[in-house]
C-alpha cells in the first residue's frame, strides 16, 4: 500500500530532500519512494532520492511505514520550502 505525493513548486532540491528524508530518518520506518512507474527507492538516502530528478508538480508514491507516517511525508514533499 502506498499514498501519492506531488511536488511542491519549489520541486524537490537539497534543502526540502533534506527535510524529507531527515523525517524518514527520525521515524525510525523504512519508507520508499519513487515514480508510479520506476523503481522505488530507500527514502533514508539522500543520494537516492536526489538521484531520482524530481521535477515540481511530478507525483511520487510512498511506500513503508503507516499511513500517518506516509501522510506526513507527503505533506512535506507537497510544502513549499
Amino acid at each position: 500500500m502506498g499514498i501519492r505525493a506531488a511536488i511542491s513548486k519549489a520541486g524537490l532540491h537539497a534543502r526540502p530532500a533534506a527535510v524529507f528524508v531527515k523525517a524518514v530518518l527520525d521515524s525510525g520506518a523504512t519508507v520508499h519512494v519513487g515514480r508510479r512507474d520506476g523503481a522505488p527507492v530507500d527514502a533514508r538516502s539522500i543520494v537516492s532520492v536526489l538521484a531520482l530528478d524530481i521535477q515540481p508538480g511530478e507525483r511520487l508514491v510512498l511506500t513503508g511505514g503507516d499511513e500517518e507516517l506516509l501522510d506526513r511525508l507527503a505533506a512535506l514533499l507537497e510544502a513549499d520550502q
